[in-house]
């Protein structure tokens, strides 16, 4: 009998991906009965996923019972949330606790939680507007806490997040950020790989429990990103810095200050802290199938 591996998010980039992966490894997909949970089943991002033999579950993560619920039977689950749907980190932990405590209460094996570094904890209060980063980072500290069986994934910075830093013009294409011409990103497409590694911890669930695993295909510059920009598209491409001021006052208010502080998370403390480098490279060596690369991401997401 094939146990269960539900997955929250089934129809957003990380919990899609999270079940195309699976459905793609024959040992998986052989192991696994699909769950995939949503808010509206009947949306035609559900009803594609249950032609391709997923159970679609309708849950709500702000309702403690309806997330146990959709965890009852389940051997193992993947965990995300989304900061961004309502700007509120106390909503996301407890989102995150309610999975955590539904995991617990139905002793599920493996809870992979899609977690991200606690910037306030890594710079010592220095970056304290970063609520999407800490309210996953304390969900993950909480589900530790718990004694709960999880490996956390730890995704890096988006690539989808390369095409809004691009300023068209005649001349060309202008690349804009408040980081150094050669700070290291560590570049991730979450659609496509997220599933990926979560597949690699699924296949090495007894070696990675307990672990953190790294979510990036490696670490690129902006100098590397408007050079590939440029070779794909054959149009001049330049990277221009900007001060962090500057940065802020071209973004929207409500995220100008969130996402400032974002990179220069990853300018002063490249995004996962120290030794970052070394777990990342460790993590590769898990994933199942090869991460998209810059430029393959590049070549997919034009006009440019």
């Amino acid at each position: 009998m094939s146990k269960v591996l539900t997955v929250f998010g089934a129809t957003g980039n990380q919990g899609g991906s999270v079940i195309k992966s699976v459905l793609a490894n024959s040992k998986l997909s052989s192991e696994y009965k699909l769950r995939g949970i949503t808010r509206d089943p009947s949306k035609p991002a559900g009803k594609a996923l249950a032609e391709k033999g997923v159970e679609l579950v309708k849950a709500d993560l702000n309702d403690k019972e309806s997330v146990k619920k959709a965890i009852e039977g389940s051997s193992a689950v993947f965990g995300v949330t989304n900061y961004w749907e309502f700007f509120n980190k106390d909503i996301e932990v407890q989102q995150g606790k309610n999975m955590a405590d539904a995991c617990k209460a139905h002793g599920v094996s493996l809870l992979i939680w899609s977690s991200i570094p606690h910037a306030g904890k890594m710079t010592n209060g220095k970056l304290s507007h970063l609520p999407h980063f800490d309210g996953k980072a304390e969900v993950g500290e909480y589900i530790r806490e718990q004694n709960i069986p999880s490996t956390l994934f730890n995704a890096g910075c988006f690539m989808t997040n390369i095409p809004g830093a691009v300023q068209k013009s005649d001349e060309g294409n202008t690349l804009v950020w408040n980081l150094n011409p050669d700070t290291k990103m560590p570049l991730f497409d979450a659609a496509d790989d997220t599933g990926k590694f979560v597949a690699g911890i699924l296949l090495h669930q007894s070696e990675l429990l307990g672990k953190d695993i790294y979510g990036a295909t490696g670490w690129y510059t902006p100098t590397d990103i408007a050079n590939a920009i440029q070779e794909v598209s054959g149009k001049k491409t330049t990277y221009q810095q900007v001060s962090d001021d500057q940065f802020e006052a071209a973004l929207p208010s409500a995220i100008g200050e969130e996402l400032k502080e974002t990179f220069m998370l990853i300018r002063e403390y490249a995004y996962y802290g120290p030794g970052g480098d070394k777990i990342l490279e460790e993590s590769l060596k898990y994933v199942d199938g090869k991460p998209t690369t810059l430029k393959e991401f590049i070549e997919k997401s034009g006009p440019w």
